[in-house]
């Protein structure tokens, strides 16, 4: 149980309301795309990363006796805003938009979720805020679900998965980040991929054990590729929050960065501060799942090697299994601290949080 601070309660940055079945968006699916979803006897656009019944899919209390975990607004009220006193909570829905490889099909399922969620949920719950869910297998259709849905202030991030089609600091996208510069609204990078190529950089694995803890490597991949291919200096204001992540690998990774960095700089001369302050003034990831060492003071230890107070944001990851009980927030931090954590980072981040109503 995290109790509320005297001012405001704590923001969750990642929890995942689910899409309870194909039939749910039907209702927001232009006629054509209706018609083929019948037609062609579509299932469910699920991602293979949280398999239903696989205990890192869900806490077994917030498991239901049928159907989907957190595809109820009264159970996510009960469950993930309630015990945890949270003010504000962004609903990241991972459904599989992005594993599609029809570019318009991709783009009618990205604006069906999109208006699903506001109406769904953003609609019916207050506390409620969301992430833009982005059809990356086209950059254009990508911008226009930005200027879609930006005017709608609910919507306080656009959102990516870790591993896609190509590194994420590439050209092409950079049309993606102008628009979301110019709309306020960071980018979210999240654990999860298209699979439309091997989930290790090593080739295909077998097992959903080997495709989870790869995840850290695509964000490490996809960081190394933002800052190498000059993103933060041609958006110096731009925001990237990476989502379930985990945290204890970006200080070696960034002090591995930062080595080849100064040797082959000239190599990449727009890169005009080192990797790690720049990830210091631009880069942000969730708390969940925490993975540093158990021991009084070690957590604490893992923040002060990332050379800031700033870098960590609240995160429950309802409703999947990432820590026992309630304790989402680690014990052994300064009250300063958690209060950075649970509400300034978070403020600081999405400054759309700042704002109420539509």
């Amino acid at each position: 149980m995290i109790a509320p601070t005297a001012t405001t309660g704590p923001i969750d940055s990642d929890i995942h309301p689910a899409v309870a079945g194909l039939a749910t968006l039907l209702p927001y699916l232009p006629d054509p795309w209706r018609e083929q979803v019948v037609q062609r006897g579509m299932q469910d656009l699920e991602t293979i990363a949280y398999p239903a019944n696989a205990p890192i899919t869900s806490r077994s209390d917030w498991r239901p006796a049928s159907g989907k975990a957190a595809a109820s607004l009264d159970r996510l009220r009960s469950e993930a805003l309630d015990p945890f006193g949270t003010r504000i909570a962004i609903c990241n829905c991972l459904y599989g938009v992005q594993a599609l490889f029809s570019e318009d099909m991709a783009a009618a399922f990205a604006r069906a979720v999109n208006q699903w969620m506001a109406n769904e949920w953003l609609d019916r719950e207050p506390r409620l805020r969301a992430s833009i869910v982005l059809p990356m297998q086209s950059v254009e259709r990508a911008v226009d679900e930005i200027e879609h849905w930006a005017p709608d202030r609910r919507f306080v991030q656009a959102m990516v998965l870790a591993s896609g089609d190509a590194p994420l600091g590439k050209r092409q996208y950079w049309p993606i980040y102008a628009a979301a510069v110019r709309h306020d609204l960071p980018i979210g990078i999240h654990a999860g991929s298209a699979y439309h190529n091997p989930n290790t950089a090593a080739g295909w694995g077998s097992t959903v054990t080997e495709d989870y803890v790869g995840q850290a490597q695509a964000f490490q991949s996809q960081l190394t590729s933002l800052i190498c291919e000059g993103v933060f200096s041609k958006f110096p204001t731009l925001k990237v929050v990476l989502l379930e992540s985990g945290f204890t690998w970006l200080a070696p990774h960034m002090w591995r960065l930062t080595k080849y960095w100064r040797g082959l700089r000239p190599e990449i001369p727009w890169v005009d501060r080192t990797p790690a302050e720049i990830v210091r003034s631009n880069v942000r990831l969730t708390l969940q799942p925490v993975d540093a060492p158990a021991g009084q003071g070690q957590l604490q230890r893992m923040i002060d090697h990332m050379g800031s107070d700033r870098l960590l944001l609240f995160s429950t990851d309802y409703p999947h299994w990432q820590f026992d009980g309630s304790a989402a927030m680690p014990d052994g931090l300064s009250p300063e601290l958690t209060r950075r954590i649970l509400v300034d980072n978070p403020l600081e981040t999405y400054t759309r949080l700042k704002e109420t109503g539509p």
